[in-house]
């Protein structure tokens, strides 16, 4: 080894002390200390832009966000739960004999609005075109992997969408239980999911819909108090219009009242039910699972909102008759749910709880006031949807904290808040949420009753005074809810002291 060693050196010395081999070892080890430099300073200069990527915005055009697609996608699923709900709710607020009638036409109605959406709904509602209707991505073709910068795929939000669509149209049904025959059914239904909901949506949550960019402030509304909610309550008021009242059906004015509901406990379920899907609604209307905090504050609003609203409904209907009523109860916190769900986002735990207090009254005087002028609602649909979804609506003007933006795709951008009249906002946003739920109103009131009443000149849309008499169940399904159950008028007891 000592002789290795020694060989090495004195090559070493004898090659440094040659000229020319010390100038070629001298370029050598220059060329490798520049190479050396080049490569730190590129690592100097791209290590920061490696670092701090996350700070760099990037387009999310087509980027999916694997996260918010799967929030999403749950949230859709709970708001098709909604559909068992209501249909719960309807039949066991309705009669027994039209139990069955109430599920198909909601199960028929469920594909139609499917198929619709698909092929025209969701263009006329969620692309641009004008400020009154989109005008591109028929049958989702010619689309973008995303949809606008969301980061969710174009065919899950197409699903959620699809949710909202299939609830608006549902709604509708409600007023109209009980004499509605099965084609006048699916022809209604067929201009509520086809062109009165996306055309009428798109003024408000189409990327130009007019309300949308309404200067100096543009209507607001988070998850649809008005675009869902109204539109359906407004559709089915004039369908109860046109068809007029239930055979037998006398009002409180006239010495009669509401015909009972024929498994109330049912109904109540339904109620439940529809809350618990209102957690998909509302908080899934953020598109974003990544705000965390928006998320959280809406679920809270939605809850508390629901709360205060079933009990005032609750206390009123004890004061007015000294009973607990178990049907308004659930109408009233179904109220507060419609209220809180366009001003859910913006508004904190004071605004919900008092928010939900107004729509429980809403929805009381409400049924008085179809009461008076002799429309029959079975099931509440106008009260609760259409006026506690406008009272809703206009809450934001007056209820906004001024401490909230909009859910993105990566959190919250606060750059832009929503300030009600009570939080020193002025009157500019309650205008404009007067001037979108006016406007939405009026318009829907307006092509509602024209569809109803072409629907009503083929014929179909009530039954025959038989096919009532007989129920819609047996007239038009063949069929009754309960076959081992004999319906009949409770046996006369007679007083024990009678008994011998």
């Amino acid at each position: 080894m000592k002789k290795i060693l020694d060989g090495i050196f004195f090559r070493l010395v004898t090659n440094f002390k040659d000229p020319i081999r010390r100038r070629n070892v001298g370029f050598r080890m220059l060329g490798k200390l520049i190479g050396v430099a080049a490569v730190l300073f590129a690592i100097w200069q791209l290590t920061p832009s490696i670092l701090y990527a996350d700070d760099t915005p990037i387009p999310q055009a087509n980027v999916i966000n694997a996260v918010n697609t799967v929030w999403t996608l749950v949230a859709a699923f709970l708001v098709f739960c909604m559909q068992v709900g209501f249909e719960m709710l309807e039949a066991g607020f309705a009669r027994s004999r039209e139990a069955i009638n109430i599920v198909v036409e909601g199960i028929a109605d469920t594909a139609i609005c499917g198929v619709l959406f698909w092929a025209w709904g969701f263009a006329f509602m969620f692309e641009p075109g004008t400020p009154w209707i989109g005008t591109t991505g028929f049958f989702l073709s010619g689309l973008p992997d995303t949809y606008g910068t969301t980061g969710v795929p174009l065919l899950a939000f197409w699903v959620f969408q699809f949710a909202f669509a299939d609830t608006c149209s549902t709604i509708t049904s409600g007023a109209m239980v009980g004499r509605t025959g099965f084609i006048g059914d699916l022809l209604y239904s067929v201009g509520v999911t086809g062109f009165i909901y996306p055309i009428i949506g798109h003024w408000a949550w189409g990327p130009d819909g007019w309300l949308a960019v309404l200067q100096p402030l543009a209507f607001r509304d988070f998850a649809g108090s008005t675009v869902v909610h109204t539109i359906g309550g407004a559709v089915s008021l004039a369908g109860a219009v046109v068809l007029g009242p239930r055979l037998g059906r006398v009002f409180k004015r006239d010495g009669g009242g509401p015909m009972p509901p024929h498994d109330i406990i049912l109904g109540a379920l339904g109620g439940l039910i529809l809350w618990f899907g209102w957690y998909g609604f509302n908080p899934g209307s953020t598109l974003s699972a990544m705000d965390t905090i928006g998320i959280g504050r809406v679920s809270f609003n939605t809850t508390l909102a629901a709360c205060s609203a079933g009990l005032t409904a609750l206390f009123f209907s004890y004061i007015r008759t000294k009973k607990w009523d178990l049907g308004l109860s659930v109408n009233g916190f179904l109220a507060g749910l419609v209220a809180i769900t366009c001003p859910c986002y913006w508004v904190d735990p004071f605004g919900a709880f008092f928010i939900g207090i107004g729509g429980g009254l809403v929805v009381v005087w409400g049924m008085d006031l179809l009461e008076y002028f002799r429309i029959d609602d079975p099931i509440g649909a106008v009260p609760v949807h259409m006026l506690a979804g406008i009272w809703g609506t206009l809450s934001l003007g007056l209820f906004a904290t001024g401490k909230f933006g909009v859910p993105t795709p990566t959190g919250v951008d606060t750059s832009s808040v929503v300030t009600g009249l009570f939080y020193h906002g002025g009157m500019g946003q309650l205008v404009a949420q007067a001037i979108g739920s006016g406007a939405i109103t009026l318009a829907t009131l307006v092509v509602s009753f024209l569809l109803m009443y072409a629907v009503n000149l083929t014929g179909t849309l009530r039954v025959s005074e038989a096919g009532e008499m007989q129920g819609l169940d047996l007239h038009e399904h063949g069929m009754t809810a309960y076959p081992e159950f004999v319906t009949s008028a409770p046996p006369r007891y007679t007083s024990p002291k009678n008994v011998k």
